[in-house]
């Protein structure tokens, strides 16, 4: 069991949710609000997707990035940053003719899915590790390994630490190889992500079926959606790992009662500290995560 657990707390993501949840983060400041509670509540990690503040709908403009970070940063509470970099990579294939790409395809050039990342340098940020089925429709989330390698030595190249996003299992051979060819820097991190159709269910055999395969030294985390959050919270940090919760996996803090990101995180830390182990802030987070000390 871990006994030091970094809790991660996705803010806001991509997925239709903004017509669901009343008071889900959306604009810039809300985000960037929703991100500084749930530092305060104990998240060492905050991962950001951003929105359009008119629609709600998901957007990568990078101008939306810089405003959200640069109010976390402004805020006076240290919380690490992770900003994705999965967007871009969406196939939607047209119903009425296969051949071209549909309404809701938003597929550009590797590193024009790194132009926030390259500006704002934060201290993590994502790295899809393969293509998926999305959803039961007509979506696919394309990552060609080819563009995981640029996208890999660029994000390495800036200094920011890439965390490794596994929908799948063969998305972890991949990841091994990357690491192999010296393509993500020192003690790479690694993400476990359960319960998305058509990826990898919630399934605790094949969480540690993948445990089992890291180097001795890595450092990895997992998140399960919708109902099974909590529950893999507890999964997660029993056989060695770290939390993610957040309202990108998941809206409830319970059956019919919507929850905030703060809430969610201090259910994960009173859990944790059920359990027997200690949620830890983020300096000692960086140390875990192989992360340069905040000057």
């Amino acid at each position: 069991m871990n006994q030091e657990v970094v809790i991660t707390c996705a803010i806001t993501g991509s997925g239709d949710t903004a017509g669901v949840h009343p008071d889900l983060p959306i604009t810039p400041e809300q985000i960037a609000a929703s991100a500084v509670d749930a530092g305060k509540a104990g998240a060492a990690v905050v991962h950001i997707h951003v929105r359009d503040p008119e629609t709600g709908n998901p957007a990568r403009d990078p101008r939306l990035y810089a405003d959200v970070v640069e109010r976390i940063r402004a805020s006076g509470v240290d919380v690490i940053i992770n900003l994705t970099a999965g967007m871009g990579g969406d196939l939607v294939v047209d119903p009425e003719n296969s051949s071209i790409p549909g309404e809701g395809t938003d597929f550009i050039a590797p590193l024009d899915r790194l132009l926030h990342v390259e500006a704002l340098l934060p201290e993590i940020c994502t790295l899809d590790c393969g293509s998926m089925n999305f959803g039961d429709a007509h979506a696919v989330m394309i990552n060609t390994p080819s563009h995981l390698r640029v996208m890999a030595e660029r994000v390495r190249s800036l200094g920011v630490k890439p965390e490794l996003e596994i929908f799948d299992t063969g998305h972890l051979a991949f990841a091994l190889q990357l690491a192999r060819e010296g393509l993500l820097g020192d003690r790479p991190m690694y993400q476990f992500c359960h319960g998305i159709a058509w990826g990898m269910p919630a399934d605790v055999g094949l969480l540690k079926n993948m445990v089992d395969q890291l180097p001795p030294d890595a450092f990895w985390t997992s998140f399960a959606i919708s109902r099974m959050q909590m529950p893999w919270v507890a999964q997660s940090m029993l056989l060695g790992g770290h939390v993610r919760v957040g309202l990108e996996d998941n809206l409830y803090l319970e059956r019919g009662r919507f929850a905030s990101n703060a809430q969610l995180v201090e259910k994960a830390k009173g859990l944790i500290s059920g359990l027997g182990a200690s949620g830890v802030g983020p300096q000692r987070a960086r140390e875990l995560i192989g992360l340069a000390p905040r000057k």
